[in-house]
């Protein structure tokens, strides 16, 4: 049977408007026992331990001056507040420092997603010429001097000999306990009316209603994963460079919002500093590029409307103290 060329461009333009319309996740508190970990094996407290003091140790920079703790400061929501972030040698990255809350639930790593899973993204930053630069073949031996890392690597892989997938095994355990699940919306959502007032209410229902919010904020985390361009790629190709797909140009991930509101500047070019000038970005339909994502339109929210969604914002914050270890 043949099908006229017209026919075949209806279906699969009706396809891909239907694999692109999928439902959103409903907003919920994220469970601990959802955690994909590597073989199906939970870390041990010692393995996070272990992992949070080399989060925290300069020596995993080239000229030992920066840690992944000095762009993912706890005390600045686990970003650096810079609008982009500094490398090693003082010099200025090309991209805002996302946060890491929740990753322990996410399927893709940095603002291109070039990483798949947590322990990949944990030595990208190490080895980058630009940000840490630090080769793993130099940092071994520099690990393998000091008598605590030797032990704890002995103690919790058998071995006393420092290897980079171990390392990497290390900080994604400590990474995957910065856990945020008790913000006033989570205890609101459980049953506690009182959680939550009147103004954050209201942000709720138009994050789920008027404002669309959750055709790409959705699920325990408010993030569908996925690549989304809103008008801000011109100069950075974003996830076109990933998968050398044009239509990805200047396509970004979706950043998790538990915490937003201690995670700004905001965007993946750290272009604006508060949550209000977000939500009026997405108000006037974000700006223009021939890639845009369709889903980015104008919503017509009022002042009232705006300031309800900070409000909404507002109330998923669940803050996450992290004790900074003694380095060895």
């Amino acid at each position: 049977m043949r099908i006229s060329v017209s026919l075949y461009i209806t279906l699969f333009a009706l396809l891909f408007a239907t694999t692109n319309a999928s439902a959103a996740v409903a907003l919920t508190t994220p469970e601990l026992d959802e955690i994909e970990y590597p073989e199906d094996e939970p870390p041990t407290i010692e393995e996070i331990n272990l992992g949070k003091t080399l989060f925290f140790d300069k020596r995993l920079s080239a000229n030992q001056t920066q840690s992944c703790a000095t762009c993912h400061n706890p005390d600045l929501g686990f970003g650096d507040g810079m609008a982009k972030g500094i490398g090693s040698e003082g010099n200025s990255l090309s991209r805002n420092t996302p946060h890491i809350y929740n990753l322990a639930w996410a399927a893709v790593f940095f603002w291109d997603g070039r990483s798949a899973s947590l322990e990949d993204q944990a030595l990208g930053p190490i080895q980058a010429e630009g940000e840490m630069n630090m080769p793993i073949e130099d940092l071994l031996p520099r690990l393998q001097q000091v008598p605590f890392y030797q032990q704890q690597f002995k103690a919790i892989y058998g071995s006393a000999t420092i290897g980079a997938d171990e390392i990497a095994r290390a900080i994604a355990a400590f990474e995957r306990s910065i856990v945020s699940s008790n913000s006033a919306f989570d205890r609101y959502i459980a049953g506690n009316k009182a959680a939550m007032g009147p103004a954050s209410i209201r942000g709720m229902q138009l994050f789920e209603g008027k404002a669309k919010c959750t055709q790409c904020h959705d699920g325990a985390n408010f993030t569908d994963d996925s690549f989304h361009n809103i008008g801000l790629g011109i100069e950075d190709e974003g996830r076109q460079k990933i998968t050398h797909n044009k239509r990805m140009a200047g396509a970004f991930k979706t950043p998790g919002l538990r915490n937003s509101s201690l995670t700004a500047p905001y965007f993946h070019d750290g272009s604006v500093t508060t949550l209000e000038e977000v939500i009026r970005f997405y108000n006037k339909g974000g700006n223009t590029h021939q890639n845009k994502d369709q889903l980015i339109q104008p919503l017509n929210l009022t002042d009232q409307e705006i300031m309800d969604l900070v409000a909404f914002l507002g109330a998923l914050t669940s803050e996450v103290t992290v004790d900074r270890p003694t380095i060895p």
